[in-house]
């Protein structure tokens, strides 16, 4: 492994550098290109990375705490944040794979993490405000109580991930795939989820008011005590899904497939319902 402790590398372009397993503390890495580069691994701890480019960087297995000193030794205040990525290493993650990082309670608003790998990272209570997740892939990691307000996660897949608590209030989430996740009590009103994938989903006590289902696909959904009102599910898919008790009230269910479907003390007064009848 590289021993560069100390090292004056600002500015230098080490796109595509092999770095993984290097100590790399101290290192002054401001401006480096670093696109493409292997840091796995890498010992980072009071690294200089202000304004570093990180397009494609594997940054698998680098530890939180080594970003936030940091961003510590620049004179941020991060106080109660767990991670410094935004103030110190700038705001482009396109394609970088943060498999398995530790980011709990990082400030990523307005990153662009398009196409990043964050399977199974831990990003609970981030900030990830109007943040571009277009395509990017959140397998089973935890957003539990992140805050997503407005982000794009277009084509995002998101399957089995924790979004519980998450606020998801007007994000897009089209096409999105989010199977088996855990949304319950999640704000996603008004979110844009026309033909994302929700099957198998938990749903309970979701806030879905106002919120684009158009096309939406609710296989066997647990939308128990979900608000839905004013939604929008013309087309969707609610086969077996769990509607006790949800609020439907206004929603449209124009030629959605409610077949096994429980809709046991929903509340449907003023809904569109599947035949186009409205419901008294």
């Amino acid at each position: 492994d590289a021993n560069l402790t100390n090292a004056d590398l600002s500015g230098a372009n080490l796109s595509g550098a092999n770095l993984s397993g290097a100590n790399l503390i101290g290192a002054n890495l401001s401006g480096a290109n670093l696109s493409k580069a292997n840091l796995s691994g890498a010992n980072l701890t009071n690294a200089d990375l202000s304004g570093a480019k990180l397009r494609d960087a594997d940054l698998h297995g680098t530890e939180e705490d080594d970003l936030l000193r940091a961003a510590e030794e620049l004179g941020i205040d991060l106080s109660g944040v767990r991670s410094g990525l935004r103030s110190v290493v700038g705001k482009d993650l396109s394609g970088a794979d943060l498999t398995e990082a530790k980011l709990r309670g990082a400030d990523l608003t307005n990153a662009d993490l398009t196409n990043a790998d964050l399977t199974e990272a831990d990003l609970s209570g981030a900030h990830l405000q109007d943040a571009d997740l277009q395509g990017a892939y959140l397998i089973a990691a935890k957003l539990s109580g992140a805050d997503l307000i407005g982000a794009n996660l277009t084509s995002a897949d998101l399957s089995s991930t924790d979004l519980s608590g998450a606020n998801l209030s007007g994000a897009n989430l089209t096409k999105a795939d989010l199977s088996d996740a855990n949304l319950t009590n999640a704000d996603l009103s008004g979110a844009n989820l026309s033909g994302a994938n929700l099957s198998g989903a938990n749903l309970i006590g979701a806030d879905l008011s106002g919120a684009n289902l158009i096309g939406a696909k609710l296989r066997s959904a647990n939308l128990r005590g979900a608000d839905l009102s004013g939604a929008d599910l013309s087309g969707a898919n609610l086969t077996g899904a769990n509607l006790i008790g949800a609020n439907l009230i206004g929603a449209k269910l124009s030629d959605a497939n409610l077949s096994g479907a429980n809709l046991r003390s929903a509340d449907l007064r003023g809904a569109i319902m599947p035949d186009g009848s409205i419901h008294n």
